[in-house]
């Protein structure tokens, strides 16, 4: 095997100018990281960047192999006791990250440096992992950007940062048209290139498949967007904007749940006050659920729908999703539940909530019918001075009858939860429908953004053979459902941030920025094989399967390469003025008989020359200052090389 030489530049001591642009574009990278990791763990890391930093300045000897280790050894433990394990998403980025500072420590030339550069690629695209937004994005680009110059630093130390800076930016540059190619042309397939670690999708917000007393108010309190609902001429009133998803049936005293769920036969509802066509862009929820304007008149492709009118995914919705429907707003289908189903929208645990039963009972006897037990049920919590709160207080093992008849305040789940319960006393088939209500228009694009805050539940109730909406938290606070939840809740109750009424401005920035956002989800992440097949369509390439966009790819990709080959040989070939002018004038010296020797350099030429040739002693020590001054010196190349033909032509 051959011995590298001792001067070979992967093997140069690497100077502290360039440690700090590798610990500069570092702490860039691991930005993000930072704000997900334990505070110790970033703490470390930044201590391990300084640490080494104060190695370089002061020219001190690096720790041993041996300390190292130790370090490595006790932040593993760390984050061991921080996740319970070192594998899977989160714990392996972190350690990545602590392991780019490790490296740094052991780093005693530019190879080395090198490694740590290239740890620094891998960890921008980890990033990727949690997020793709627009800021991440460029954030990366940035980061990519700075590992780069600070590389070809590597290979050239004593060049000047600007000079790698315009360097980094021109092999970008050249990337770019390929790395559109491959984003454009690449064949496409549904779902990520690899799978992910099984915590990759930790930590999703949304509505779940249960409800407790409590569990919306907080999902209220989050300003996260749930999705993005963009119609087809105008879009309904707020009143109208029931986004329909779990249904609950199964009560156990004080939770809610989905329990068994069946998939049924589409088929579209006929009749409604009006319909509408849209097109929903939603978040990942880990979830099988979508949300639809009820009531769904067409399937979105890759989904059915259960026997309760829910529109449920053939897989979870753990990437951004689009789909278009059409909605029928109050439907005229009749119900066709079994009996078994009946009973089940009438089960209540034994022994639970018994002054709301007996309230319920009273009204059934005092009723001639179903709608009138409805009417009261509605009177009694128009009348009862209920309070709408995002706090609300803790109820004990009889939930209902505390909401009702003690704390009268709560949340939609409390009234939801306390008026199903009501009906199924009281004879009536009730169900807990949860989802989002409202939304807001963004002004920008004319989109309806439905955010987290939007959570809402209410309720269906069986009225003779149709399942009919009423939503209890609209009958006992209006002001819900018609101005939102800021106008709903007390003056003095914490809202979201956006949600304060003060912060208008703040606001108009968010509509203008999400706008963006919305066409960077549609066009750059959700550019999907059907976006691709629309694309190729437009550009005259019909039905393009894989053969058909891979040969495009790599033709495209080989005219690129020849491009950029014929520019950099041209380049290559292109003769430097300075040098040309300069080969000119020894081949007339040689012509007087002063050949230039391999060994000698111009300054020693030019004054050989001037003793031989008397006559042009002027001219010759003039050519032969300007010409080092400009190969060698810092006289501006532009000027200079043209005087110096000049100078050799008259010579």
């Amino acid at each position: 095997m051959k011995t590298p030489h001792p001067l070979a530049p992967e093997l140069r001591a690497v100077n502290a100018r360039d440690l700090a642009w590798l610990i500069a574009s570092l702490v860039v990278v691991i930005a993000p990281h930072a704000l997900r990791a334990p505070w110790w763990l970033t703490l470390l890391t930044l201590c391990l960047y300084g640490w080494r930093m104060y190695f370089a300045l002061n020219r001190g000897p690096l720790p041993s192999r041996w300390l190292v280790l130790g370090v490595a050894a006790v932040a593993m433990l760390g984050v061991w006791v921080e996740f319970r394990t070192i594998f899977g998403r989160q714990p392996g980025i972190l350690l990545l990250m602590l392991f780019s500072g490790l490296k740094l420590l052991e780093t005693r030339n530019h190879r080395d440096a090198a490694v740590a550069g290239f740890l620094g690629y891998f960890l921008i695209v980890t990033n990727f992992l949690y997020t793709q937004t627009i800021p991440i994005a460029l954030l990366a680009g940035v980061a990519l950007y700075l590992i780069t110059a600070t590389l070809i630093g590597f290979s050239a130390p004593q060049r000047a940062p600007r000079a790698n800076l315009r360097t980094a930016g021109l092999l970008l540059a050249h990337a770019a048209p390929a790395a559109l190619a491959l984003f454009l042309l690449f064949p496409r397939v549904q779902g990520p290139l690899w799978g992910l670690p099984q915590d990759a999708y930790a930590g999703m917000t949304g509505l779940s498949d249960t409800m407790t007393p409590g569990n919306l108010a907080s999902l209220a309190q989050s300003d996260a967007m749930a999705f993005r609902a963009e119609f087809q001429g105008a879009s309904p009133p707020s009143a109208l904007r029931y986004w329909r998803g779990p249904v609950l049936w199964d009560f156990d005293g004080r939770t809610w749940s989905i329990g068994p769920n069946y998939l049924v036969d589409f088929a579209a509802p006929r009749g409604g006050q009006a319909s509408y066509r849209y097109e929903v862009v939603i978040e990942p929820h880990n979830r099988h659920w979508l949300f639809a304007l009820e009531t769904a008149a067409t399937l979105p492709e890759g989904a059915r729908i259960s026997y309760d009118g829910q529109l449920v995914s053939t897989s979870p919705v753990r990437e951004r999703r689009r789909y278009e429907l059409s909605s029928v707003i109050a439907p005229g289908a009749e119900a066709r539940d079994s009996d078994g189903t009946l009973r089940r929208a009438l089960r209540l645990p034994q022994g639970v909530n018994p002054r709301a039963s007996a309230l319920a009972a009273q009204w059934r006897v005092e009723s001639a019918g179903d709608e009138q037990v409805l009417a009261r049920a509605l009177d009694f919590l128009r009348r009862g001075r209920y309070q709408y709160t995002l706090e609300p207080p803790l109820l004990g093992a009889h939930s209902v009858d505390d909401f009702l008849f003690n704390t009268r305040e709560g949340f939609c789940e409390h009234f939801s939860s306390a008026f199903v319960f009501l009906m199924r006393s009281a004879g009536i088939p009730a169900r807990v429908v949860t989802g989002y209500q409202g939304g807001e228009l963004n002004p920008v694009d004319n989109i309806i953004t439905v955010r987290q805050s939007d959570a809402h539940a209410w309720a269906e109730v069986l009225i003779g053979r149709r399942w009919l909406r009423v939503d209890p938290t609209a009958a006992a606070v209006p002001g819900r459902v018609e101005s939102g939840l800021a106008r709903a809740v007390p003056q003095n109750a914490a809202l979201p941030i956006m949600m304060r009424p003060e912060l208008e401005w703040l606001r108009a920035m968010r509509d203008r920025w999400e706008a963006v956002a919305h066409k960077w989800n549609i066009w750059v992440l959700g550019y999907s094989p059907e976006r691709q097949r629309e694309l190729m369509s437009l550009a005259g390439l019909r039905d393009a399967d894989w053969r058909t966009l891979t040969a495009l790819l790599f033709s495209f990709l080989g005219l690129m390469t020849l491009i950029l080959l014929a520019w950099s040989l041209r380049r290559m070939a292109r003769p430097d003025p300075v040098q040309k002018a300069w080969r000119t004038f020894c081949q007339k010296l040689a012509k007087r008989g002063v050949e230039r020797a391999a060994h000698e350099g111009p300054r020693d030429y030019a004054a050989r020359a001037a003793r031989a040739i008397p006559a042009a002693r002027g001219s010759i020590l003039r050519i032969g200052a300007l010409y080092i001054g400009l190969r060698y010196g810092a006289q501006p190349i532009s000027d200079g090389a043209v005087r110096l033909r000049r100078l050799v032509r008259e010579l």
